[in-house]
C-alpha cells in the first residue's frame, strides 16, 4: 500500500475531523493510507507537543520523507499549505491537490502539482487515485 502525507487548513471542530475521516476513507479504497499531522500527532488538539519542539520541522517534514506523496487538499488557502509543497518538490516526493469544485488553486500550487482534482463529495476521489494506489478495475 502507498502511503501519502495529507495536508489540509485544519480547524478544530467536528466538520473538519469528518472530512479528514471522509478523504482518509476514499483514499484507503485506492490503495493509499495517508498520514495527517492534525490527527496523528496533535491528536485534534488533544496532543501536548513537548518544549521547543516545532511542528513542521520535527513532524511534518521527516513524516513527508516516509511518505510516497504529498496530497494537499486545497479547498482553503493557507501559507503551511505552500511550505509543506515546496518542501515536497525539493525532496522529489509527487504533489497531488484535492478540492472542492470552484476552489481556487493558485497558478503556484497548480505547477507544483502533479495533478490537481477536483470534487464535491470526497469518495470521488477514489477513483481519481486507484492508478496511484496501484489499484486497477480489471
Amino acid at each position: 500500500m502507498k502511503k501519502a502525507f495529507m495536508s489540509l487548513k485544519f480547524h478544530d471542530g467536528e466538520e473538519d475531523k469528518q472530512k479528514i475521516d471522509k478523504i482518509t476513507q476514499a483514499l484507503l479504497e485506492a490503495g493509499i493510507q495517508n498520514v495527517v499531522m492534525a490527527r496523528d500527532v496533535e491528536k485534534y488538539g488533544k496532543a501536548e507537543i513537548p518544549e521547543g519542539k516545532k511542528l513542521m520541522i520535527d513532524y511534518a517534514f521527516p513524516a513527508m520523507k516516509n511518505c510516497d506523496m504529498l496530497i494537499v487538499e486545497f479547498s482553503e488557502k493557507g501559507v503551511g499549505l505552500g511550505i509543506g509543497a515546496g518542501y515536497a518538490y525539493a525532496i522529489g516526493l509527487p504533489i497531488y491537490v484535492i478540492a472542492k469544485t470552484g476552489s481556487d488553486i493558485s497558478l503556484t500550487m497548480q505547477n507544483l502539482a502533479k495533478d490537481v482534482f477536483f470534487y464535491d463529495d470526497p469518495s470521488e476521489l477514489t477513483e481519481k487515485f486507484k492508478k496511484i494506489g496501484g489499484i486497477t478495475n480489471n
